[in-house]
């Protein structure tokens, strides 16, 4: 039995259940552990077996309490699950902490559809798993082949659904693929989808694109990506829709982009250079705008600071990079840039270049 501990700070290593504490009652075991003090308030902890290989198939828990020893504040809960979920199932439970007095996060069904080529033919010999990050910290590694759902295969397309549940994520940010297998192949996968099940929208968008080769003799794949747009859905797109309807033909033919500067939070992040960008999309690509006019800051990209544009071009179709530049103008110009998240409000969708550097 392992645990991950989740504070406001940052979250444990996994801590494997190994102190029991003597003189334990029927049916119930305490373990001592040791916490880094610089976790913070704890808000989630998720709950596993470290391996499924063991002679022990299933294990039955039916409550769960712990206690600070310094300060006994105290936190219990009536699980009553079983682990493995299922026969060679998801290995995680996750449960919110819920302190007096605090607000706490609740446990979402997570909906996530593969979009691929090959991965259902070789399902047998092939481990694949997911990590989601949000802005509320990770589900952890998930295996995505033990329990399918809405299976659909054509000649050269395929797309399978995995439920999971964790504590509610927040704003998504990304998926950690980890790829093994026990025999040499390829796997093609196009995309993901993920959006919470009780939820039409929004579908978060991860574009893969990539075929990996996984040798058997090698360690596993890891693959880091980033969300590429968010669905936000139709209500929003039929008012910018009739929005545009009214307007005249010619500020039809453009589109209005938000665009969203993060300066980094380090020492010497900011700059009073003069700041330039270009957005490509798969239909066109725009002229070069100056980003002088932030809507948030009479003096942009500070350390720290998100800065708001809004600019209108031709149609550029999807987004699928941007440059973004300065003319190092200024004492001390150097600029950290974390992210320019960018969204077309003529398709509703929130594309997120991640740069931290």
């Amino acid at each position: 039995l392992v645990m991950v501990f989740y504070g406001s700070n940052g979250k444990s290593n996994l801590v494997s259940m190994e102190n029991k504490v003597e003189h334990q009652a029927k049916n119930q075991i305490t373990y001592d552990i040791h916490l880094p003090s610089d976790l913070g308030m704890l808000y989630k902890v998720r709950l596993g077996l470290q391996s499924l290989e063991n002679s022990i198939s299933q294990l039955s828990l039916p409550y769960f309490k712990m206690q600070n020893i310094s300060t006994l504040d105290t936190f219990s809960l009536t699980v009553n699950k079983t682990l493995p979920l299922s026969l060679n199932g998801d290995r995680w439970i996750e449960f919110p902490v819920e302190w007096p007095l605090k607000e706490a996060l609740s446990v979402v069904t997570y909906h996530l559809t593969v979009f691929s080529r090959n991965i259902l033919s070789e399902r047998n010999l092939v481990q694949m798993a997911a990590c989601i990050y949000g802005t509320h910290g990770d589900t952890g590694d998930r295996s995505l082949l033990w329990s399918l759902q809405n299976v659909q295969q054509g000649e050269d397309n395929e797309s399978f659904l995995v439920i999971m549940d964790a504590v509610e994520l927040g704003e998504l940010e990304k998926v950690v693929l980890l790829i093994s297998s026990k025999t040499d192949c390829k796997l093609d996968i196009k995309k993901l989808h993920l959006k919470e099940a009780v939820k039409e929208h929004p579908i978060y968008v991860f574009e893969v694109n990539e075929a990996f080769s996984v040798d058997a003799n090698k360690p596993k794949i890891q693959r880091e990506i980033p969300v590429s747009f968010v669905i936000r859905g139709d209500k929003q797109k039929n008012d910018i829709d009739n929005n545009l309807h009214e307007e005249g033909s010619q500020a039809r033919n453009l589109t209005e982009y938000t665009i969203k500067v993060y300066t980094g939070d380090k020492r010497g992040a900011g700059t009073d250079a003069n700041v330039h960008i270009i957005l490509f999309g798969n239909e066109e690509k725009s002229e070069v705008f100056q980003l002088s006019q932030s809507l948030d800051h009479q003096d942009p990209f500070e350390r720290g600071k998100v800065d708001t544009f809004k600019i209108k071009t031709k149609k550029l179709g999807s987004l699928h990079s941007i440059e973004i530049g300065h003319d190092g103008k200024g004492f001390a110009s150097g600029w950290f840039l974390e992210k320019v998240e960018i969204t077309d409000t003529s398709r509703n969708s929130v594309y997120c270049f991640n740069c931290n550097r």
